[in-house]
């Protein structure tokens, strides 16, 4: 497998050389040279999950790992399934909370845990990652006590439910925590500084776990072939994916699905209140605004990372960024669609609620809906009680580390300060 710098083309490196580096000259995003056609789609989609995803990932890498290499570490990363609910006549959820920390990002971070496993050389490596939520659980779980490999986590302070905190703030060893005083934007801006001060990367082997780094896009892939597998061929032929999306990587990964070859009729970017992509592809203009914090916090991004590979990827198909449909919900509107989900005996936090309520406004006759639903309802369980009146209970992760008592140290908004953090961690 081959990959290339979007921002340098010349800078082209191999799929261990991404998932070891992470990121490219200037901060630029790596993307496959080739995207191959898959053959017989109605006969893999005849697979089971790991099967399949086996077949998904090796046509993607290539002969760079043998089929048997890939087929374990899928086995290895996804234990766990993702299952379509039908929620009304037409429309499903699908359920990508049932990993380890009750997240879609299991899928991710256990994929890319495994295949820097498989490509290290030995030497230490830090994992460096900004989280507006989910992300930081799954990268700590899926890195958690693995050799040679430190992992620092910077979240913003105040602006992740608690018990996201608790979830990945709590494990200690080689998972490090930091709450930074600002957004997930300023965390994000942090990470992007470590990665241009080259010193400091090859001095730590500096990595990154978040949609950054391509394995973590490619893993996602692979649910959305297990989403068309569950619906019957007629349904497959007019379907319309809603993705809640706040740095865009999971939309980012459904696109590729299409690419490959999976019969999508059409996306919907769904946001909350930081709608700079349905603003661009109303306008044309990319006009990023401050952060604003709201009750469906993992989308709470202003600067979206991954976007410029959407743009990449519709330019290289031509397909044009107006087939994209999109919406921004506000969190009146998002708790709205939590009691009408409620009502209709699914039980939804804000993320897939905003994805669910922007399905509904444009789906249209004829056409299956799937919205995704990327966290448990009780990760979000304060807003998500306070919207219904309720008292969910717990599932176990949660319950076990809500008692636990925070390992977090708090850092301003000062890249000379994670620094010194960064060069502790492989003291």
């Amino acid at each position: 497998m081959k990959l290339y710098n979007i921002k340098h083309n010349d800078e082209q490196v191999s799929f261990s050389q991404a998932v070891r580096q992470g990121l490219g000259r200037n901060q630029g995003l790596f993307f496959p040279t080739d995207i191959p056609q898959l053959g017989d789609i109605d006969q893999l989609l005849a697979e089971d999950f790991v099967t399949r995803s086996g077949k998904i990932l090796s046509a993607l890498i290539g002969d760079e790992l043998s089929s048997e290499q890939v087929n374990e570490l899928v086995g290895n990363a996804f234990q766990f399934p993702a299952p379509l609910k039908q929620v009304k006549d037409g429309t499903y959820a699908l359920e990508l909370f049932h990993g380890p920390t009750l997240a879609f990002k299991d899928f991710g971070g256990r994929f890319m845990a495994q295949s820097l496993l498989a490509v290290s050389d030995g030497g230490k490596i830090t994992i460096l990652t900004a989280t507006s939520g989910d992300t930081g659980a799954a990268v700590a779980h899926a890195f958690y006590g693995l050799p040679n490999i430190n992992v620092v986590i910077l979240y913003p302070k105040g602006k992740i439910s608690p018990l996201q905190e608790k979830l990945f703030c709590t494990l200690g060893g080689n998972i490090h925590t930091v709450s930074i005083n600002g957004d997930f934007d300023d965390c994000q801006a942090l990470v992007k500084q470590a990665f241009d001060d080259a010193a400091l990367r090859e001095e730590i082997g500096l990595n990154s776990a978040n949609s950054i780094n391509i394995s973590r896009l490619m893993a996602q892939i692979c649910y959305y072939f297990e989403a068309a597998a569950q619906l019957s061929k007629q349904q497959r032929e007019n379907l319309v994916i809603s993705v809640p999306s706040g740095n865009f990587g999971n939309l980012t990964a459904g696109l590729l699905a299409k690419a490959l070859g999976l019969p999508i009729k059409r996306f919907i970017a769904a946001t909350n209140a930081n709608d700079t992509v349905p603003r661009y592809l109303t306008t044309g203009e990319w006009d990023p605004k401050p952060t604003v914090a709201t009750t469906s916090n993992a989308m709470d991004v202003s600067q979206p990372n991954n976007w410029p590979r959407i743009e990449e990827l519709c330019q290289r198909k031509g397909w044009g960024l107006d087939t994209l449909g999109s919406g921004a919900v506000s969190d009146e509107q998002s708790a709205h669609s939590v009691k009408e989900l409620n009502e209709l005996g699914y039980l939804c936090e804000p993320h897939g609620a905003i994805a669910y309520r922007v399905l509904q406004e444009q789906l249209q006759q004829g056409e299956t809906g799937i919205f995704l639903c990327t966290a448990h309802p009780a990760k979000f369980k304060e807003v998500v009680d306070d919207i219904l009146g309720t008292d969910i209970e717990l599932p176990g992760p949660l319950a076990k580390h809500a008692v636990m008592e925070l390992l977090s140290q708090e850092l301003n908004n000062d890249f000379e300060q994670l620094k010194a953090v960064l060069k502790s961690v492989q003291a």
